[in-house]
């Protein structure tokens, strides 16, 4: 893909808090990125890393009270998704942007059938007659490789195995043809052997759509084998992005070089043991004022304590990393924080 490609989401300082009684958790800060057409991004990091939250934030699925987003912009076919009316955003979430959730069971409503839950965005967005949506539907369920597509129609949430409920929540999702999917780790609560199948899935579906897709996920050996490029965050902050080949072979954030450790490999004859990253990421309850991985970090340093890193240019271009320890080969000026 042309690096010249003007994105077809641009997202810019993306901030995000919840409000509790302890205090405001800052769960997303100022997070920048963009997707161009047809792009695979892949966002990884460990639970709590503020991954679903970002994407949640763009369009505005989080509940409020207790979530709130302070500022930034979402750019999408030309309007702020942050600024338009709910009405407005109704039109986007679905029809023009798709979101496939993590636990297919509790997405899907258990007391309408697999035909109703197709067709209904079908003639929301579409303005299609239940006729038509009949007919889309079915071709939607063997798109995805569900058999004897018309009878099962028919059939509720509970009469599909986890890994046919993950087909049909992709089904809906690309009921409108959407030019942007959200994959919020879309394979965690299925078996490997249908995990690879989704995945496969997904991949055809790419070629055949067109389409751009964001794809979270904790599992870096999915990225490694979908994504064209990745963004790595942790503690609501982006702390590293790139091309895909860059961030495998030549990480430089030492979060990234830590969760690349965790990934089972073999080499020759023996497997390599695996290592762990010590501690848990901390609960922002406050704008990050130093690094938040300087507690788990093995190179932390005084400044580490004092600031928090910029997101700079590290080498070849469209790979930034946020860490002290790249100062000395930072030839430009750094960014904000995760620019």
């Amino acid at each position: 893909m042309p690096d010249a490609a003007s994105p077809i989401l641009d997202v810019k300082g993306l901030k995000t808090v919840f409000r509790t009684r302890g205090g405001e958790i800052h769960a997303v800060n100022s997070v920048d990125f963009h997707l161009r057409p047809g792009e695979l991004l892949g966002v990884v990091g460990e639970s709590g890393s503020g991954k679903s939250v970002t994407m949640m934030s763009l369009l505005r699925l989080l509940p409020s009270p207790p979530a709130e987003t302070r500022s930034g912009s979402v750019m999408f076919d030309g309007q702020d998704l942050l600024k338009i009316s709910n009405e407005e955003l109704r039109n986007v979430r679905g029809s023009k942007i798709g979101f496939i959730f993590q636990d297919p069971m509790t997405s899907l409503n258990p007391v309408y059938t697999i035909g109703f839950q197709l067709a209904e965005p079908l003639r929301t967005h579409m303005g299609m007659s239940k006729a038509q949506a009949r007919a889309r539907s079915i071709e939607l369920l063997e798109l995805v490789g569900i058999p004897d597509a018309t009878r099962r129609l028919k059939d509720y949430p509970h009469q599909f195995s986890g890994g046919m409920r993950q087909r049909v929540m992709i089904a809906i999702a690309l009921a409108c043809d959407p030019k942007v999917l959200i994959a919020d780790e879309p394979t965690t609560a299925l078996d490997v052997t249908i995990q690879a199948q989704i995945i496969e899935l997904i991949k055809e579906l790419r070629q055949k759509l067109g389409m751009a897709i964001i794809w979270i996920t904790h599992d870096l050996g999915v990225i490694a084998g979908i994504a064209d490029r990745v963004m790595v965050m942790y503690a609501g902050q982006v702390v590293e992005k790139g091309p895909v080949s860059e961030i495998f072979e030549d990480p430089q954030h030492p979060y990234t070089q830590a969760l690349l450790k965790t990934v089972p490999a073999v080499r020759g004859a023996r497997a390599e043991k695996l290592q762990v990253i010590e501690g848990q990421p901390p609960i922002v309850i406050e704008a990050p004022a130093a690094c938040q991985f300087r507690n788990r970090c093995q190179f932390t340093f005084d400044r580490c304590e004092k600031e928090n890193p910029a997101l700079s240019e590290i080498g070849p271009p469209g790979h930034r990393a946020a860490c002290f320890l790249l100062d000395e080969t930072v030839k430009q000026e750094p960014e904000s924080v995760n620019g």
